[in-house]
């Protein structure tokens, strides 16, 4: 089978789309090759390439919130990438193109149909964006993280797949991960993560409440490239007692088994949480973003209604001390939400999503 990726910029889409085709390659001859098409200009290239996989570059740009000058501007990109990404996928000449949403994928998805090509659209996120809503048109099957997306999409052609995580979330148990940390059975760990990029707002609040964190618990915090060294600078004035129980990092290869190992996360609700949480088990205090259409919050309340975490609104982060020890001094409650996240993890979910990847490709 050739395939075809093509995914919006950020973690959210582009690791679901790794993950799919981990679970693809393990099924002994069936990919027999792969190219990932999207724009070169948000570290897609970097992420696809270090897997051995051949990057097409394709013009794409968003379009929402924009004024009417750079909403021409934008429209015009678009319809090039669709013109660029067609004659890629003609001379690629694929089987099936498996899209996990976000503007980076519209040209490449546009671009299939026009060429007749089956199409699986997979929406990460609970509300679907403009690229998706378009794409849900032109899909020949669709999958989606959870059960409250599909009043958004085509009942009849959706399967509710769940988020597909990275194997070594599952493999790992939360004993061998706090053992591989040096942790202590009874030493409370939080991670704080704002996102692919790191959080500014996030990150500030962090800052700002290091110490008291500190004093109760170990904080590993991922802070993105451009607030590491602000972080190393906060980091250097605590206590010398304290500089330990905070862990600072622009970003942590082994997020999957330091989730396993925390007691509590706190992270901004991009689309990876509705996987990567419940595979984790981790209870989480959610600080959704605003912009992209505020898709964050509805990802948040899905998994805060299924009680497997909390959300702290970002102009009450001035709180964030006080409900992060809140709950680490309310073991019951942590156990009730761990238990809630648990029971939302689907394992299978890399595999479900494959499936409907073979069955388009008529494999």
């Amino acid at each position: 089978m050739r395939l075809a990726l093509t995914a919006g910029g950020t973690g959210g889409h582009i690791l679901p789309a790794m993950a799919v085709l981990d679970a693809l390659k393990a099924r002994e001859g069936l990919v027999t090759a792969v190219r990932f098409f999207g724009p070169d200009n948000r570290g897609e290239r970097a992420t696809v390439e270090t897997r051995g996989i051949r990057f097409e570059t394709v013009p794409a740009a968003g379009i929402r919130g924009r004024n009417p000058v750079q909403l021409a501007g934008g429209v015009s990109r678009l319809a090039w990438g669709t013109i660029v990404a067609a004659r890629k996928l003609r001379g690629f000449r694929p089987d099936v193109v498996f899209s996990t949403g976000g503007y980076a994928s519209f040209p490449c998805s546009v671009a299939a149909r026009l060429l007749r090509l089956p199409l699986v659209v997979y929406l990460p996120d609970v509300t679907p964006g403009w690229a998706v809503q378009v794409e849900k048109q032109l899909a020949t099957r669709m999958a989606t993280s959870t059960d409250a997306a599909l009043a958004h999409l085509p009942a009849t052609k959706t399967v509710v797949t769940g988020y597909p995580v990275r194997a070594s979330f599952f493999t790992t148990t939360r004993e061998e991960a706090r053992r591989e940390f040096g942790l202590a059975e009874d030493e409370p760990v939080v991670v704080i993560a704002g996102a692919s990029q790191g959080a500014r707002a996030i990150n500030e609040a962090v800052f700002a409440a290091a110490r008291v964190l500190c004093e109760a618990v170990t904080v590993v915090h991922v802070t993105g490239t451009a607030d590491l060294p602000a972080a190393e600078e906060i980091r250097a004035k605590l206590p010398e007692s304290l500089r330990d129980r905070y862990q600072v990092a622009p970003f942590r290869d082994d997020l999957p088994s330091l989730m396993v190992a925390a007691d509590l996360g706190v992270f901004r609700a991009g689309a990876s949480v509705l996987g990567e949480v419940p595979a984790a088990g981790l209870p989480a205090i959610f600080v959704p973003g605003t912009f992209a259409g505020g898709h964050q919050r509805d990802n948040a309340k899905w998994l805060a209604d299924a009680g497997a975490a909390e959300i702290l609104e970002q102009a009450d982060l001035g709180s964030l001390a006080d409900r992060v020890l809140g709950l680490i001094r309310r073991p019951e409650r942590l156990a009730e939400m761990r238990k809630a996240a648990t029971g939302l993890a689907r394992p299978g979910a890399a595999d479900a999503i494959g499936d409907l990847i073979v069955e388009a490709a008529g494999k």
